[in-house]
């Protein structure tokens, strides 16, 4: 690989030296002459005779008269700088002939982004006009090459005089070379292979790059793939091969063409380095400032395809992106990214590359063949340095990841030592451990053996109280039935007995399920609790009953303790009080108490029980319950 790069160095350096071959030129002489020991002379506009035309109207027969022939004369001060993109610009050209020169000739014209040449050639009755420039269709060209030539008359002797008359949108490269047809043939063929290897080159990455990118899913291959295909296709454009080969019958499309993809250059330029250098997390800002540019980039082209379009041509500020991605790849660089390093160099060639173009292009500094094709040469090398640098990239990529599989390994191997070793420390523990368990097991078993014989004394104690205690709630049942069945307890007494409402609810629900539960709605003996206190529920049909369904204190408003005594009042032998009395003593209204010792009394009359006792009133059909 390294020998396949070192050809390809040696190859450019090759491209250079050929490119730089200009022949000898003659020292401000205004006439060429046909020489056979001298193929080819170029003269800059500086040595040729020529006349700025302001007007813009004038015509060949004006250039011939003479008040204005005179005015063509040879400006030495004059630069492609000081070339106006508003007048019209006549050249002269005058040819010594030579019938008896063995070789045939032709004049050239290098800058084949010229908008119109027309050239005036003489003829034994006057001038035959040839319409040449990039505004005129390809096939119009006498020979089908990227410049423009016109064919050279030496079949008699004297001196021709050639007229050119120039008008162009963008600073033209007024440049004329005289050579002849064998000279121009191997210029012409060496070029064109020159030329094919460059774009051969071009796709060949593009498509290594593509298939990358097929394989690995990564965008930065597909936004190189595009940036190497803009700076084709835009070399193409300047070069004059995308109109010969591309669009040749439209010829308009040769300016929007080339600022199209000198923009397109300059988006894939910026989204290449950005995913590449990792700017989004490694340099933020400058990542911020590549979208800044790239949407001034926007602006400026959408305005050159719409309203400017000399906005469309290379320009000065073309360079700020260019040193921005140089400089932020340093930056990277500097700060660890060591994947960076080939990228630096190859923006840096590219850098200066685009530099050298653009002061060549706005005539900042003068022209030379390697200056015209600097930055055909930096996009070569720089698209070799950026094939190693995505290459490279792989490969530290690779070491990394080969680094941190070898920790991942000694540290598993570690990981492992220390799981043996803790395992080894976690069994013998286990080992004590179950070992103190064993131990502690037979003493549990011991221990429960202990709490058996325990558990058999206290149970016999239990039954023991279990008896006790029945026998206590009798006499405690006993003692209250007598107490209740003594009809002279005061208020006092009896609220000992039945201090609240859920006394008296579990004395109801006591006395009338003593002797078994009846459904009332299915009459099943068997019943469950209910979600509500003193409630039954009945096993088979659902149906709830609570402790004060079918009792004198079923529906009342009054509080169940205070009716309690109401009712016991009816019955006891205490000393009767009066309903004002009953009234301050349970807070009551009159009416509520009169009125409820009334329905007990009519309940008892109703039954027929002239002699009441505390359980006719409590349960006023307890003889049907029964």
């Amino acid at each position: 690989m390294v020998k396949f790069y070192s050809r390809i160095f040696v190859l450019a350096l090759l491209i250079i030296q050929v490119l730089t071959i200009e022949g000898k030129c003659q020292n401000s002489s205004y006439t060429f002459q046909i020489n056979d020991q001298l193929d080819e002379r170029i003269y800059a506009i500086d040595r040729l005779t020529f006349y700025e035309d302001a007007s813009n109207e004038l015509e060949l027969d004006d250039i011939l008269s003479s008040s204005i022939s005179g005015k063509l004369k040879i400006n030495s001060d004059f630069t492609k700088h000081q070339f106006s993109t508003e007048n019209t610009y006549w050249v002269k050209v005058a040819i010594q002939k030579t019938p008896t020169s063995n070789k045939q000739w032709l004049l050239e014209f290098y800058d084949q982004t010229i908008d119109q040449i027309t050239a005036y050639i003489p003829t034994e009755g006057g001038f035959r006009e040839l319409k040449l420039g990039d505004q005129a269709p390809f096939s119009d060209r006498v020979f089908s090459h990227k410049n423009f030539q016109i064919p050279v008359a030496n079949q008699t002797a004297g001196t021709d005089t050639y007229y050119f008359k120039i008008k162009s949108s963008q600073k033209a490269d007024v440049r004329i070379a005289f050579r002849s047809y064998n000279r121009f043939i191997y210029y012409a063929l060496n070029e064109y292979f020159l030329y094919g290897i460059f774009y051969g080159m071009i796709l060949i990455i593009s498509l290594y790059n593509g298939l990358i990118y097929l394989a690995i899913k990564e965008v930065k291959y597909l936004y190189y793939v595009f940036y190497l295909l803009s700076v084709g296709i835009f070399a193409a454009c300047v070069d004059g091969i995308a109109f010969q080969y591309l669009w040749p019958n439209h010829p308009g499309w040769n300016q929007p063409a080339s600022g199209l993809f000198s923009y397109l250059i300059v988006m894939f330029a910026l989204l290449f380095s950005t995913h590449f250098l990792n700017l989004k997390r490694r340099f933020p800002s400058m990542h911020r400032s590549f979208q800044v540019i790239l949407l001034v980039k926007t602006i400026l082209f959408a305005a050159g395809i719409a309203f400017f379009p000399k906005l469309l041509e290379i320009q000065i500020y073309d360079i700020v992106p260019f040193f921005l991605i140089l400089f932020s790849s340093v930056f990277v660089w500097i700060k660890g990214y060591s994947v960076a390093r080939l990228f630096v160099v190859a923006y840096a060639i590219l850098f200066l590359g685009v530099a050298l173009k653009i002061l060549v292009h706005t005539a900042i500094i003068p022209h030379s063949t390697v200056l015209y094709y600097s930055l055909h040469i930096a996009f070569l090398i720089e698209m070799l340095l950026l094939t190693l640098a995505l290459g490279d990239r792989v490969k530290i990529l690779k070491e990394n990841r080969d680094r941190a599989l070898l920790r991942s390994l000694r540290q598993a191997e570690a990981n492992a030592k220390l799981k043996d070793k803790v395992n080894q420390e976690l069994e013998m523990r286990v080992k004590e451990r179950t070992q103190e368990l064993d131990k502690k097991n037979q003493l549990l078993l011991e221990y429960n053996q202990q709490i058996l014989e325990k558990d058999e004394e206290i149970k016999r104690m239990n039954a023991l109280l279990d008896k006790d205690i029945w026998k206590l709630k009798s006499q405690i049942k006993e003692n209250l039935q007598a107490r209740i069945t003594n009809k002279r307890m005061s208020y006092a007494d009896f609220q000992k007995i039945f201090p609240d409402s859920s006394s008296c609810l579990r004395y109801l629900e006591q006395v009338k399920w003593e002797n078994g539960f009846s459904c009332k709605a299915c009459e099943h003996k068997k019943s469950s609790k209910s979600s509500k206190i003193f409630h039954r529920r009945c096993s088979r049909c659902g149906h709830i009953e609570s402790a004060t369904a079918g009792t004198i204190f079923h529906g009342i408003r009054l509080p169940i303790e205070k009716a309690f005594y109401l009712s016991y009042t009816v019955i006891s032998e205490h000393d009767k009080l009066t309903l004002d009395e009953l009234s301050k003593l349970l807070d009551l209204r009159i009416n509520a108490i009169s009125s409820f010792r009334v329905k007990v009394k009519l309940q008892l009359e109703m039954k027929g029980i002239n002699h009441p006792e505390w359980e006719d009133i409590v349960l006023e059909r307890s003889h049907e319950l029964n």
